[in-house]
C-alpha cells in the first residue's frame, strides 16, 4: 500500500510542475489563479497522503490550513476582479 501511495504523491508533484509551467505562461491573471488553485488542491492531497503514510495528524491539520488559505485567496481574487470590471464599466458610462 506504501508503494501506490508514493506513486500518487509523485504523480501529484507532475501536475504541480505542470501548473507551474501555467502560472508562468499563462496568457491571463484568471489562468494564473486557477493554476495557483491547482496548487493548494495538490498540495492538500499530498499532505494527506503523507499523513496517512507517517501517521501524523498534523500533516492534516496543515492540509486543512492549506485549504482554508485557498478558498480566501479565491473570494480575495474574485473581488478585486469584480471591483476592476465594475470601474471599468463606470468609466465608459
Amino acid at each position: 500500500m506504501t508503494l501506490i501511495y508514493l506513486m500518487i504523491t509523485c504523480f501529484l508533484f507532475l501536475t504541480l510542475m505542470a501548473g507551474m509551467w501555467r502560472i508562468l505562461r499563462g496568457p491571463t491573471a484568471a489562468d494564473r489563479m486557477l493554476a495557483a488553485q491547482l496548487f493548494g488542491t495538490t498540495a492538500v492531497a499530498i499532505l494527506l497522503i503523507l499523513a496517512q503514510l507517517a501517521e501524523q495528524p498534523a500533516f492534516r491539520d496543515a492540509a486543512l490550513l492549506l485549504a482554508l488559505l485557498a478558498t480566501v485567496t479565491v473570494v480575495a481574487f474574485v473581488h478585486r476582479a469584480w471591483q476592476t470590471i465594475s470601474e471599468s464599466e463606470d468609466e465608459s458610462s
